[in-house]
């Protein structure tokens, strides 16, 4: 008797991820993403008990893919200041591409509505602007630095906006320019006495 075919998890997950950049996560079915792998429902089930382990499990890799992707980028400038944010920078460098763009967008959709899905992404953001910030010469401009970068990495995967590649090498350069500030703190305002009206 020949052995059973080992189905492995990250083809039906890649498989899922065509689905969603298709036809959105709140589209996607079961049946049409084991048609996608080419497998039979059952095997997929046997994986992934619903369609919301399914999504869930597409966003934990993508963030596992993403926070590997980046340190590889900080390692890769050796031992520099500030190597968790710029190495996030440097990662940033070439934008989202075109076919992964959509699959963000439907997961963007999908994490909008569900509380549970988005569990992942705030514990991975408050472990990430942990990072930064421990790891920085200057915290307050490093945590400047990755709002600003988040900002138009949003806009780009969510197609509100798109940077001809010349002005966004710039924004980039800007954005490593602020790692390296320490903004000053607000002195706060004196308090102001109200106004009386003299009735004497």
């Amino acid at each position: 008797m020949g052995r059973k075919r080992v189905i492995e998890p990250e083809r039906i997950l890649d498989a899922a991820e065509a689905v969603v950049g298709r036809q959105g996560a709140a589209q996607l079915t079961i049946d049409a993403v084991a048609a996608e792998a080419g497998i039979g429902k059952a095997s997929l089930l046997y994986h992934y008990r619903s369609k919301h382990a399914l999504i869930a499990a597409v966003i934990d890799r993508a963030v596992r893919n993403d926070n590997a992707f980046n340190e590889a980028r900080a390692r890769s400038l050796g031992q520099v200041p500030s190597a968790v944010i710029r190495g996030r920078i440097a990662a940033a460098v070439a934008p989202l591409p075109d076919e992964f763009r959509a699959v963000a967008l439907n997961l963007c959709a999908a994490l909008a509505q569900d509380e549970t899905l988005r569990a992942a992404i705030k514990d991975n953001q408050k472990k990430v602007i942990s990072s930064i910030v421990r790891t920085s010469a200057k915290p307050k401009g490093a945590l400047l630095a990755y709002l600003a970068l988040e900002g138009l990495k949003l806009l780009e995967s969510l197609d509100y906006h798109n940077w001809p590649p010349k002005e966004r090498k710039k924004i980039l350069r800007d954005i490593s320019w602020l790692v390296d500030q320490s903004p000053a703190p607000r002195k706060p305002m004196a308090a102001r006495r109200p106004r009386t009206t003299d009735l004497s």
